[in-house]
Protein backbone atom coordinates (compact mmCIF):
# COMPACT_ATOMS: atom_id res chain seq x y z
CA UNK A 1 0.00 0.00 0.00
CA UNK A 2 1.66 3.32 -1.33
CA UNK A 3 1.92 5.58 1.85
CA UNK A 4 0.39 9.12 1.62
CA UNK A 5 2.95 11.81 0.88
CA UNK A 6 4.14 14.01 3.48
CA UNK A 7 2.36 17.39 3.96
CA UNK A 8 5.37 20.05 3.23
CA UNK A 9 5.79 21.04 6.66
CA UNK A 10 6.67 16.78 7.71
CA UNK A 11 8.93 16.96 4.34
CA UNK A 12 10.88 19.68 5.55
CA UNK A 13 11.39 18.64 9.06
CA UNK A 14 12.24 14.93 7.34
CA UNK A 15 14.95 16.89 5.37
CA UNK A 16 16.19 18.54 8.27
CA UNK A 17 16.95 15.78 9.83
CA UNK A 18 19.68 14.73 7.81
CA UNK A 19 22.11 17.01 9.41
CA UNK A 20 22.85 14.03 11.59
CA UNK A 21 24.64 12.95 8.61
CA UNK A 22 26.40 16.43 8.38
CA UNK A 23 29.95 16.49 7.93
CA UNK A 24 30.58 19.06 10.72
CA UNK A 25 29.97 15.45 12.71
CA UNK A 26 33.15 13.59 11.39
CA UNK A 27 35.92 13.36 13.43
CA UNK A 28 38.14 15.12 11.03
CA UNK A 29 36.23 18.22 11.28
CA UNK A 30 35.40 18.23 14.95
CA UNK A 31 39.12 17.88 15.21
CA UNK A 32 39.47 21.27 13.50
CA UNK A 33 36.64 23.55 15.61
CA UNK A 34 37.74 21.35 19.22
CA UNK A 35 41.69 22.69 18.25
CA UNK A 36 43.07 19.10 17.94
CA UNK A 37 44.13 19.93 14.43
CA UNK A 38 47.46 19.97 13.43
CA UNK A 39 48.68 22.70 10.70
CA UNK A 40 49.55 20.07 8.26
CA UNK A 41 45.60 18.85 8.73
CA UNK A 42 44.33 22.39 8.55
CA UNK A 43 46.52 22.89 4.96
CA UNK A 44 45.28 19.24 3.85
CA UNK A 45 41.74 20.18 4.31
CA UNK A 46 42.04 23.87 2.28
CA UNK A 47 43.87 22.60 -0.42
CA UNK A 48 41.30 19.60 -0.16
CA UNK A 49 38.38 21.46 -0.33
CA UNK A 50 39.15 24.06 -2.71
CA UNK A 51 38.58 21.21 -5.82
CA UNK A 52 35.24 21.00 -3.91
CA UNK A 53 34.90 24.80 -4.38
CA UNK A 54 36.35 25.58 -8.05
CA UNK A 55 33.66 22.44 -9.01
CA UNK A 56 30.69 24.22 -7.05
CA UNK A 57 29.88 26.64 -10.26
CA UNK A 58 30.13 24.25 -12.47
CA UNK A 59 27.42 21.84 -10.49
CA UNK A 60 25.32 25.20 -11.41
CA UNK A 61 26.28 25.40 -14.48
CA UNK A 62 25.16 21.82 -15.17
CA UNK A 63 21.83 22.57 -13.33
CA UNK A 64 20.90 26.01 -15.64
CA UNK A 65 21.93 24.17 -18.70
CA UNK A 66 19.27 21.43 -17.53
CA UNK A 67 16.52 24.19 -16.66
CA UNK A 68 14.24 25.61 -19.11
CA UNK A 69 12.51 28.11 -16.84
CA UNK A 70 13.80 31.50 -17.61
CA UNK A 71 13.34 32.72 -13.83
CA UNK A 72 14.48 29.96 -12.07
CA UNK A 73 17.61 30.26 -14.04
CA UNK A 74 18.16 33.99 -12.90
CA UNK A 75 17.89 33.45 -9.85
CA UNK A 76 20.06 30.15 -10.19
CA UNK A 77 23.20 31.60 -11.82
CA UNK A 78 23.36 34.25 -8.61
CA UNK A 79 25.42 30.90 -7.30
CA UNK A 80 28.09 30.99 -10.23
CA UNK A 81 28.64 34.67 -9.52
CA UNK A 82 28.73 34.20 -5.81
CA UNK A 83 31.59 31.65 -6.78
CA UNK A 84 33.36 32.92 -9.46
CA UNK A 85 33.04 37.21 -8.86
CA UNK A 86 31.12 39.36 -10.97
CA UNK A 87 33.62 41.76 -13.22
CA UNK A 88 35.82 43.84 -10.70
CA UNK A 89 34.68 42.21 -7.98
CA UNK A 90 35.93 38.95 -5.65
CA UNK A 91 34.19 35.53 -5.68
CA UNK A 92 34.26 32.84 -3.27
CA UNK A 93 37.23 30.84 -4.52
CA UNK A 94 39.26 33.88 -4.84
CA UNK A 95 38.36 34.23 -0.83
CA UNK A 96 39.21 31.10 -0.63
CA UNK A 97 42.67 30.99 -2.16
CA UNK A 98 43.20 33.95 0.46
CA UNK A 99 42.37 31.22 2.89
CA UNK A 100 44.38 28.81 1.54
CA UNK A 101 47.77 31.83 1.91
CA UNK A 102 46.30 32.74 5.30
CA UNK A 103 47.23 29.08 6.35
CA UNK A 104 50.59 28.93 4.86
CA UNK A 105 49.99 27.07 1.45
CA UNK A 106 51.50 28.22 -1.70
CA UNK A 107 48.81 30.03 -4.23
CA UNK A 108 50.16 27.95 -7.16
CA UNK A 109 50.42 24.88 -5.79
CA UNK A 110 46.87 25.02 -4.38
CA UNK A 111 45.95 26.24 -8.02
CA UNK A 112 47.95 23.47 -9.51
CA UNK A 113 45.45 20.73 -7.55
CA UNK A 114 48.18 18.87 -6.79
CA UNK A 115 47.61 17.83 -3.29
CA UNK A 116 44.27 17.16 -4.25
CA UNK A 117 43.31 13.24 -2.92
CA UNK A 118 41.87 10.51 -5.04
CA UNK A 119 39.00 10.15 -2.75
CA UNK A 120 38.27 13.58 -2.82
CA UNK A 121 38.45 13.81 -6.51
CA UNK A 122 36.21 11.04 -6.83
CA UNK A 123 34.10 12.21 -4.67
CA UNK A 124 33.24 15.74 -5.91
CA UNK A 125 33.34 14.64 -9.62
CA UNK A 126 30.66 11.95 -9.04
CA UNK A 127 28.43 14.91 -7.81
CA UNK A 128 29.06 17.34 -10.25
CA UNK A 129 28.14 13.99 -12.77
CA UNK A 130 25.29 13.87 -10.92
CA UNK A 131 24.11 17.25 -11.60
CA UNK A 132 25.20 16.61 -15.50
CA UNK A 133 22.62 13.68 -15.50
CA UNK A 134 19.82 14.81 -13.12
CA UNK A 135 16.88 16.60 -13.78
CA UNK A 136 17.35 19.78 -13.24
CA UNK A 137 14.76 20.03 -9.87
CA UNK A 138 16.42 17.40 -8.37
CA UNK A 139 20.64 18.40 -9.28
CA UNK A 140 19.11 21.65 -7.60
CA UNK A 141 17.79 20.32 -4.55
CA UNK A 142 20.71 18.19 -3.70
CA UNK A 143 22.19 21.20 -2.79
CA UNK A 144 20.30 21.53 0.23
CA UNK A 145 23.19 20.53 2.69
CA UNK A 146 23.55 24.26 2.61
CA UNK A 147 20.60 23.76 5.44
CA UNK A 148 23.12 23.19 7.51
CA UNK A 149 26.25 25.27 6.21
CA UNK A 150 25.55 28.61 8.42
CA UNK A 151 26.15 26.49 11.62
CA UNK A 152 29.34 25.08 9.72
CA UNK A 153 30.94 28.74 8.74
CA UNK A 154 29.85 30.13 12.49
CA UNK A 155 31.59 27.27 14.00
CA UNK A 156 34.62 28.25 11.72
CA UNK A 157 34.82 31.99 12.85
CA UNK A 158 34.13 31.24 16.39
CA UNK A 159 36.49 28.72 17.43
CA UNK A 160 39.52 28.84 14.78
CA UNK A 161 40.72 32.09 15.48
CA UNK A 162 40.71 31.37 19.12
CA UNK A 163 42.74 27.74 18.49
CA UNK A 164 45.29 28.45 15.59
CA UNK A 165 46.21 32.11 16.23
CA UNK A 166 48.69 31.33 13.23
CA UNK A 167 46.21 31.53 11.05
CA UNK A 168 46.22 35.16 9.82
CA UNK A 169 42.37 36.64 9.86
CA UNK A 170 42.41 37.89 6.33
CA UNK A 171 41.69 34.10 5.27
CA UNK A 172 38.27 34.34 7.41
CA UNK A 173 36.37 36.18 4.70
CA UNK A 174 34.97 32.89 3.28
CA UNK A 175 33.54 31.93 6.10
CA UNK A 176 31.56 35.53 6.81
CA UNK A 177 30.52 35.55 3.31
CA UNK A 178 29.03 32.25 3.31
CA UNK A 179 26.59 33.17 6.02
CA UNK A 180 24.31 35.56 4.07
CA UNK A 181 24.59 33.70 0.78
CA UNK A 182 23.91 30.22 2.30
CA UNK A 183 20.89 31.29 3.81
CA UNK A 184 19.35 32.89 0.64
CA UNK A 185 20.18 29.91 -0.93
CA UNK A 186 18.69 27.52 1.55
CA UNK A 187 15.33 29.43 0.75
CA UNK A 188 15.73 29.53 -2.61
CA UNK A 189 16.49 25.16 -2.76
CA UNK A 190 13.54 24.72 -0.43
CA UNK A 191 11.36 26.29 -2.56
CA UNK A 192 12.31 24.03 -5.13
CA UNK A 193 12.23 21.36 -3.30
CA UNK A 194 8.69 21.49 -1.81
CA UNK A 195 7.33 22.45 -4.80
CA UNK A 196 8.80 19.70 -6.64
CA UNK A 197 8.44 16.79 -4.94
CA UNK A 198 4.59 15.91 -4.35
CA UNK A 199 4.14 11.94 -3.97
CA UNK A 200 6.10 10.26 -1.34
CA UNK A 201 8.12 7.81 -3.71
CA UNK A 202 9.34 11.39 -4.95
CA UNK A 203 9.83 12.65 -1.47
CA UNK A 204 11.96 9.04 -0.30
CA UNK A 205 14.04 10.01 -3.58
CA UNK A 206 14.65 13.04 -2.83
CA UNK A 207 15.87 12.36 0.72
CA UNK A 208 18.35 9.79 -0.35
CA UNK A 209 19.17 12.62 -2.95
CA UNK A 210 20.31 14.16 -0.35
CA UNK A 211 21.96 11.26 1.70
CA UNK A 212 24.14 10.77 -1.89
CA UNK A 213 25.31 14.52 -1.44
CA UNK A 214 26.33 13.91 2.53
CA UNK A 215 27.81 11.34 1.35
CA UNK A 216 30.17 13.19 -0.71
CA UNK A 217 31.15 15.87 2.04
CA UNK A 218 31.66 12.55 4.97
CA UNK A 219 33.50 10.89 1.60
CA UNK A 220 36.06 13.91 1.41
CA UNK A 221 36.92 14.03 4.72
CA UNK A 222 37.36 10.13 5.25
CA UNK A 223 39.73 10.45 2.54
CA UNK A 224 41.88 13.28 4.63
CA UNK A 225 41.81 11.17 7.62
CA UNK A 226 43.49 8.48 6.12
CA UNK A 227 46.17 11.22 4.10
CA UNK A 228 46.72 13.65 7.35
CA UNK A 229 45.79 11.64 10.59
CA UNK A 230 46.55 7.71 10.20
CA UNK A 231 49.42 9.16 7.96
CA UNK A 232 48.33 6.41 5.05
CA UNK A 233 47.34 8.85 1.50
CA UNK A 234 47.58 6.72 -2.09
CA UNK A 235 50.61 4.63 -2.54
CA UNK A 236 51.98 5.27 0.88
CA UNK A 237 52.95 1.44 1.29
CA UNK A 238 54.95 1.71 -2.33
CA UNK A 239 55.96 5.30 -2.46
CA UNK A 240 56.23 8.57 -0.67
CA UNK A 241 55.50 10.72 -3.76
CA UNK A 242 52.34 12.08 -4.98
CA UNK A 243 52.07 9.67 -8.28
CA UNK A 244 48.37 9.65 -8.13
CA UNK A 245 46.10 11.20 -11.16
CA UNK A 246 45.80 15.41 -11.19
CA UNK A 247 42.61 15.04 -13.26
CA UNK A 248 41.03 16.18 -16.22
CA UNK A 249 40.00 12.62 -17.52
CA UNK A 250 36.38 12.63 -17.08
Amino acid sequence: MNQPAMSPEQFEQALRARGAYYHIHHPYHRAMYEGRATREQIQGWVANRFYYQVSIPMKDAAIMANCPDRDSRREWVQRILDHDGEPGEEGGIEAWLRLAEAVGLDRQQVLSEELVLPGVRFAVDAYVNFARRANWQEAASSSLTELFAPHIHQSRLDSWPQHYPWIDASGYDYFRKRLKEARRDVEHGLRITLDHYRTRSAQERMLQILQFKLDVLWSMLDAMSMAYELQRPPYHSVTAERVWHRGGLL
